[in-house]
């Protein structure tokens, strides 16, 4: 037997690093030998079954990669074939092309599980960018809503003390948002109609309304970031902002993960303070835009009124608890990793 029919050894000892939303390095142990005659790597990747698989991306793209021997640890990059948030399962073998272009291989490795990350300040910030051509002109507000069921406002009163306590975002919207299933909040909406100034008279999420003056939820004192930008495979689109008072526990955990808004300056939700002794600020939202504000701390019912709505309130489709983006929109989805 020649050196060159000498079999590979099996790549052991498995090392998963620098993992991101999109791409990992990994490493594994081999011989002198091997590591001197190895002409090629396969990966062979694939996600962890799961009873709510990621439908995000493309199922059907081939996960078998061939890559040239370079250096360990090996960079694996891509956003055709890693979505963020998920659990992959990876394998690898070693190989040496033969004259005829037939491969000498080794054994498969063990498998090995990992996780990729949320998504990257950078990557937010590409969302932010398309979602900023979405948001259209400011309209004035007076006053944040929440709509719920009479069942909730009971519990808020006999149970909570009268407050609305956060709770923890769930995973609607882009599946590598930070803020999904790590941040809790109270989320509020304040969209108004463009023919009356005000609140929608419908509502999807129940037929009470909570309103609370704009000023008591956005003002100096809290910081604004953006979260997501998304739609559910129609034509408007959804954006995520978190507010969040200065130096409170929300604050702390938004400010490395989020791009922060300026209150006064930004295409979807501003506070512009009073020029004059007696004037009161002013409040706009984003007229092309659905904004969804997830504010961080507890909400007291005494700071505003519950009140029933006029119109309907059977509006489930509008829903987006636990809603699936749409990955095949080109408006609000971003290619990670180019």
């Amino acid at each position: 037997m020649t050196e060159m029919d000498a079999p590979l050894s099996m790549p052991c000892n498995i090392q998963i690093c620098e993992v991101t939303c999109d791409s990992f390095r990994i490493m594994w142990d081999m011989t002198p030998e091997d590591t001197a005659r190895a002409t090629h790597f396969f990966i062979d990747l694939s996600r962890k079954e799961s009873r709510d698989p990621n439908r995000f991306k493309h199922r059907d793209v081939p996960t078998k990669l061939v890559a040239k021997a370079v250096p360990l640890p090996m960079a694996v990059r891509g956003h055709w074939f890693l979505s963020p948030r998920t659990e992959y399962c990876v394998a690898v073998q070693t190989a040496v092309r033969q004259p005829d272009g037939d491969y000498l291989v080794s054994e498969w490795s063990q498998v090995v599980e990992f996780c990729t990350g949320d998504y990257a300040m950078e990557h937010l910030q590409q969302l932010l960018d398309k979602a900023k051509g979405s948001a259209g002109r400011l309209l004035k507000f007076s006053v944040f809503y929440r709509n719920q069921h009479p069942d909730y406002f009971d519990c808020v009163r006999s149970e909570c003390g009268g407050l609305m306590r956060p709770a923890l975002k769930d995973n609607s919207g882009s599946h590598g948002s930070p803020i999904n299933g790590k941040l809790q909040g109270v989320f509020f909406s304040c969209n108004t109609e463009f023919d009356t100034g005000l609140p929608p008279r419908d509502s999807p999420y129940g037929p009470l309304r909570f309103q609370i003056p704009a000023g008591h939820l956005l003002n100096p004192n809290v910081s604004l970031y953006f979260a997501d930008f998304y739609c559910m495979y129609t034509a408007y689109h959804y954006v995520v902002l978190v507010l969040a008072p200065v130096g409170s526990e929300g604050d702390t955990f938004c400010r490395p993960r989020l791009p922060m808004l300026d209150l006064s300056s930004n295409p979807f939700l501003t506070y512009t303070a009073p020029q004059v002794s007696g004037e009161e600020p002013v409040f706009c939202h984003a007229s092309d835009v659905i904004l969804e504000v997830l504010f961080t701390e507890p909400v007291c019912l005494d700071q505003g009124l519950v009140e029933q709505i006029s119109g309907h309130h059977q509006l489930m489709s509008l829903t987006t608890a636990n809603a699936k983006k749409d990955p095949s929109c080109k408006v609000c989805n971003i290619s990670v990793g180019r």
